[in-house]
């Protein structure tokens, strides 16, 4: 499992992201405070408090690709 911290700016952010997300096989979870959604979802991201950081779950330990793409949307 590795862990990153997104900042999803705009709507366009949350497509972009939810588009790169689920060309992956790993689950992904996206958190804030005390809520946890699919990071494939874009209805659940947009349930989110897209105005804080988000933090990224991925449930892999091979992910290096994703990580590396993820860099696009660190705060």
């Amino acid at each position: 499992m590795k862990t990153a911290t997104i900042l999803l700016k705009s709507i366009d952010d949350v497509k972009a992201f939810v588009n790169l997300t689920v060309r992956f096989p790993y689950d992904i979870d996206l958190s804030s405070n005390r809520y946890v959604v699919d990071g494939k979802s874009i209805m659940g991201i947009f349930s989110l408090d897209l105005s804080k950081p988000i933090a990224v779950t991925i449930h892999s330990d091979d992910c290096d690709d994703l990580l590396n793409e993820l860099k696009a949307f660190e705060c």
